[in-house]
């Protein structure tokens, strides 16, 4: 067992398991959950570090440890370095900077705290964003020597849209600026006046000096013109709303697993995450719309008599209702909204710019979707909180936009509950997650369009034709063959008796996409809007030629889904660019390469090769004839023709 720097009750742990066990042993103070964030180098780190040795919260081998790695790797003389408390990865104490979000637990005689230690680098605001996403109030730094920074009202702006609503200013480094009282008030008044501009209203200003230690735990001796609390009396007091503690809004579950260890058992375990839930009360299973009875709340521990937010619970029920994983579990007299369209504020955190109708994992809850931004209605400056225009985010970026999803999900507006109304968004391939999102309301459409059935299905229309239906997605460089491979397939088809449409990416541009050029937004706009005639076509019957360069795999990937990977095959008309090249008779790449024609796939665009297609056709020893007499055959061995 480790011996506390110092006599105190009090305790420090790092590890997730820690903090839990830890929470659980004070369960009778109230807690708070803060973030600290800024500018780079604003003393972040420092401020927690010295905050956990002023109370009394370092263990001997850790102060022995810190006391080596500060005459090792600090920045601080002969000093301690107490950032190095926080800053725990290889990479931060290389570059001085925090990286990654540090999470620590610590109580003192009035509360406990867990706080985020969060990256001030613009790089790292996916990072931050993490540690805001939980918390309950925010610890804003600002370098006395250098004022409000645009990151600081980055920071802010990101901590009021994540419905942070109280902030304690800390005019930090205060002892390099000679305690000045003119340059805290003036920070003071300056970062106020835009806080009122983003909702932020619960501002407390504290002057410190994160290193020595003035005005963190104790008042200092060197500003006795400040009159307002210590860093510690303010955390210690303030009052925050905690979340539902006793029901002051509807209950809501999300399910995370279906539990049945056996026969005789089935519950539906997760974590509360709004209102109260006991025995006896009706709830509603949604998105499906079951009502039913909740019969016990079962833990291991045994079964409570009510479960309160943050408890995670097993719930069983009183019937037999189908329920799984990504439903909600909600008051029958308080449900969440259903819908799959919605107005979000989303926060781009992704290396390359957001695409609009490029589609994206989405977790909501506990739920899991494909999404896409259908259209950013404008983004803002964070400077001067201006809406700007845009067709795109990039990184760092925050916007307000239209998002769509595959399926309808339940939701609460962000504002009433940020379980159930923020998502995270994540690159299908990387598995990177590359947004943020608010959800503030429906579209009204996702209310008012309902899909019609119709009385004559695909299958009868099939049956009519004598084949089957299917899309043949040729794609390739620019002169690598498609057309010509899908007209002679079309003739092929059309002598057999096939009723087929081709679809060809130069004649589509005449009219359905004569509105998009070839950036890589457009680009991606032009291959969902003909993967949607596509799929129309394949539903009436008809065999579909599409020729398009289709330079994305995350497109191609996206059109197989939507239609149906039993009604599609892509078949890769592999040409090398030399080749192509030599086969240009409209000029083309000879324009790209002189400059003449921007966002040419090969040149200066990007081309996906597809590493799965269903054919692969190598031009160079392969004719037109011949690649589309192997076609035939692939779509007998398919069946959909004879």
């Amino acid at each position: 067992m480790h011996d506390f720097h110092g006599s105190t009750s009090t305790e420090s742990a790092e590890s997730a398991e820690d903090i839990e066990r830890c929470l659980e042993r004070h369960a009778n103070k109230g807690m708070l959950r803060f973030i600290t964030c800024g500018g780079v180098d604003d003393g972040k780190s420092t401020l927690i570090g010295r905050l956990l040795y002023e109370s009394k919260l370092v263990f001997e081998d850790q102060l022995a440890a810190l006391e080596t790695d500060s005459r090792r790797v600090g920045t601080q003389g002969d000093g301690l370095d107490f950032a190095l408390l926080v800053d725990g990865l290889a990479a931060e104490r290389e570059q001085g900077i925090t990286i990654d979000v540090a999470y620590r637990y610590f109580t003192t005689q009035r509360r406990k705290f867990v706080v985020a230690d969060t990256p001030g680098h613009e790089q790292y605001t996916r990072n931050m964003v993490t540690g805001a996403s939980t918390a309950d109030l925010a610890v804003i730094l600002v370098d006395a020597r250098r004022g409000v920074l645009p990151q600081t009202r980055r920071h802010s702006y990101l901590v009021s849209l994540l419905g942070i609503r109280h902030v304690v200013l800390v005019v930090n480094k205060l002892d390099l600026v000679g305690y000045s009282q003119r340059v805290f008030d003036d920070i003071d008044a300056e970062y106020r006046a835009f806080a009122r501009e983003i909702g932020v209203d619960d501002v407390v200003a504290v002057p410190v000096s994160a290193y020595l230690g003035d005005n963190l735990t104790a008042r200092s001796t060197d500003t006795p013109w400040y009159e307002g609390p210590t860093l510690i009396e303010h955390l210690e007091t303030v009052e925050v709303e905690v979340e539902d503690e006793r029901g002051e809004r509807p209950f809501r579950m999300p399910v995370q697993w279906v539990n049945r260890p056996d026969p005789d058992f089935r519950g539906f375990s997760g974590q509360v995450v709004g209102g109260v839930v006991r025995p006896g009360d009706r709830v509603r299973v949604l998105p499906g719309g079951q009502e039913t009875t909740v019969a016990r709340i079962v833990t291991r521990d045994g079964d409570l008599a009510e479960a309160v937010p943050g408890r995670s619970v097993t719930l069983t029920l009183t019937d037999e209702i189908d329920v799984g994983r990504g439903d909600v579990l909600a008051a029958a007299d308080g449900s969440p909204g259903v819908a799959d369209q919605f107005e979000a504020q989303i926060v781009w955190m992704g290396e390359h710019d957001m695409l609009p109708e490029r589609p994206y994992l989405c977790r909501i809850g506990t739920a899991t979707v494909q999404a896409r931004i259908t259209r950013p209605k404008y983004k803002i400056n964070v400077d001067t909180l201006e809406k700007v225009a845009t067709t795109t985010l990039a990184l760092n970026e925050i916007g307000v936009c239209n998002v769509s999803f595959d399926r309808a999900v339940p939701f609460d507006p962000y504002t009433e509950n940020r379980d159930t109304g923020g998502f995270v968004l994540i690159d299908r391939f990387t598995d990177d997650t590359v947004g943020a999102g608010m959800i503030t309301h429906s579209l009204r459409r996702a209310d008012n369009i309902h899909w019609q059935s119709v009385d004559v299905d695909s299958a009868a229309r099939t049956e009519l034709m004598g084949h089957g239906s299917q899309v043949v997605w040729f794609t390739g460089l620019s002169g690598s063959g498609k057309s010509t491979i899908a007209n002679a397939l079309d003739k092929r088809l059309y002598a057999l008796g096939c009723h087929t449409y081709l679809l060809d990416g130069d004649n589509v541009r005449h009219g359905l996409c004569r509105d998009l050029g070839f950036t890589e937004a457009d680009r991606v706009e032009n291959i969902r809007r003909v993967t949607e005639v596509a799929r129309l076509m394949t539903d009436a019957g008809l065999i579909v030629l599409a020729s398009f360069i289709s330079p994305f795999e995350a497109e191609r990937r996206a059109a197989r889904e939507s239609i149906g990977d039993d009604r599609f095959c892509e078949i890769f008309v592999d040409t090398p660019l030399e080749v192509a090249e030599q086969r240009d008779r409209k000029g083309l790449y000879r324009k790209a390469r002189a400059g003449e024609l921007t966002n040419f796939t090969g040149i200066d665009s990007p081309y996906e090769a597809p590493g799965d297609a269903d054919l692969r056709i190598d031009t160079t020893v392969m004719s037109p004839e011949e690649a589309s007499a192997v076609i035939v055959e692939m779509l007998r061995a398919r069946g959909v023709i004879a």
